[in-house]
């Protein structure tokens, strides 16, 4: 198979090929182990690479699931396999090994994703950028070298946008599969609270704010990789409401009009660039001549200082125990070099972090759960800007330096609308249907209430059909 008939296909198209006996397992493992060798390197997206060892397990693969025998790629955020070590971006979790898979990693493999290598992150997945001084270098974006390509699922998003795989593994307790979609211009989906399952070793993550999900280039992948992987799991802390029988079967029904609430105004008047509000009004205009009624609104009040510093305390107190956990494993003191700055100041405000106060940060966002779900009350989806504005520069949100509080702070002027709907569980997802004269994407984010993730994927393959994104694949230099 050749490489730019490979890239072009997205997920299905090209389990489609495999069905019918036109391509195998071997001949896609061997396009994407050569696009990997070829973009990766100039974008610093990919670690933990299992080439020749894939290549093996690809050729002794049995079809299965939905995507038959797709290459794919893990996030470096510790989903449990046994076959990648990881390292969350930290040079103190470097190469963490695992004895056996997350229920998620037998899940994707169950569904026909076969993985070859692990995805860049920033340190312990902390930042909305992917920077992480254990990855040697930044992780770029593919469409603009000098800018960031997002995080935490930064170097996902990269490998996506580039062609090297159709769909990859993405996580999100902030933004994380949303704000780099929407820096690298391609399809990400947060799914609801309780969706996805987070065991065997864990309930759940970042006090609730946390999902695993994947990017892909196409939302019938991602409709399609949420029917195999989203099913109840036992002794999960959370359950979303119940799933339809398939979501990629509702992409083919007939559209029922729903009623969009459209934001261009973020929290305590942080600035949105224009490119941002533009995006939004040419999406909220395709949702109008889809016949959707589409209305003007503001986003409710939720103490947004409050929940930013709320916000700031959950991860700083998983930071703590993230840090702990692995001391106490390596019977070793924490060395000054052992985390970047800005880590070793939430390390240290963690470990100092009252109980009530982290409990009272959960429950606020609780109480941004009940304001958002109220007043989503006489709405179908909300749209709205993913960012407040254009991927930023490399290195204007490095953690090499500062104070953690402050870095969150600057975070929340950035990945304004995302973050909100961690809080409330919501499913909210970024959308790239729009792009700027040098060829930058602009994420725009739709939202639903808890549980319809059925409204999200519905309206982004709407807006996907009437504005194509699928064929714009990043080629990144090699300089």
């Amino acid at each position: 198979m050749r490489d730019t008939e490979y890239q072009e296909l997205d997920g299905l198209a090209l389990a489609d090929l495999l069905a019918r006996r036109e391509v195998s397992a071997e001949d896609l493992m061997a396009c994407a182990i050569r696009l990997a060798r070829a973009r990766a390197p100039a974008l610093n997206a990919l670690c933990y690479e299992r080439y020749e060892e894939s290549m093996e397990v690809a050729r002794a693969w049995r079809h299965t699931g939905a995507f038959r025998a797709i290459p794919f790629l893990l996030k470096d955020s510790g989903l449990a396999h046994a076959r990648f070590p990881s390292s969350l971006g930290s040079r103190l979790l470097n190469d963490t090994v695992y004895s056996r898979n997350a229920t998620l990693a037998d899940r994707f493999e169950a569904a026909g994703l076969i993985p070859f290598a692990r995805t860049t992150v920033p340190e312990l997945c902390m930042a909305p950028t992917t920077e992480a001084a254990r990855n040697g270098a930044p992780t770029r974006n593919p469409w603009d070298a000098g800018r960031s390509c997002g995080g935490s699922s930064g170097g996902a998003a990269a490998a996506v946008a580039a062609g090297i795989v159709p769909l990859a593994h993405g996580s999100d307790g902030g933004g994380s599969i949303r704000i780099p979609a929407a820096a690298c211009g391609v399809y990400g989906l947060k799914v609801s609270r309780g969706r996805l399952p987070m065991g065997p070793f864990r309930g759940e993550g970042w006090g609730g704010l946390a999902t695993d999900g994947v990017l892909s280039r196409s939302v019938r992948d991602t409709a399609a990789a949420l029917d195999a992987i989203a099913a109840p799991e036992p002794g999960a802390p959370y359950a979303a409401p119940a799933a339809p029988a398939s979501y990629l079967k509702l992409l083919t029904e007939p559209p029922r009009k729903l009623r969009i609430v459209v934001w261009r105004d973020a929290w305590n008047g942080i600035p949105v660039a224009q490119e941002c509000v533009t995006a939004v009004e040419r999406a909220a205009a395709l949702c109008r001549d889809l016949g959707h009624e589409v209305i003007d609104g503001a986003p409710p009040d939720i103490e947004y200082d409050a929940f930013v510093l709320a916000h700031a305390n959950v991860l700083a107190g998983n930071i703590a125990l993230s840090v702990n956990t692995r001391l106490s494993a390596t019977g070793q003191p924490l060395r000054d070099d052992d985390l970047e700055p800005v880590l070793r100041q939430g390390y240290d405000h963690g470990r100092a972090l009252p109980a009530a106060q982290y409990i009272a940060s959960v429950n606020r966002f609780h109480a941004v759960g009940r304001i958002l779900d109220g007043y989503m009350a006489g709405c179908d989806a909300i749209l709205s800007p993913a960012l407040t504005r254009l991927p930023p520069q490399l290195g204007e949100l490095s953690t090499a330096h500062g104070t953690f509080l402050a870095f969150r702070r600057q975070v929340a002027t950035y990945a304004t609308f995302a973050a909100a709907f961690n809080a409330s569980g919501q499913p909210a997802a970024s959308l790239p249907l729009a792009w700027t004269e040098a060829g930058m994407p602009v994420g725009v984010q739709v939202a639903a209430r808890y549980g319809r993730e059925d409204v999200v994927l519905g309206l982004s393959a709407q807006l996907e059909a009437a504005q194509p994104w699928a064929g714009r694949i990043a080629v990144p230099r090699m300089d």
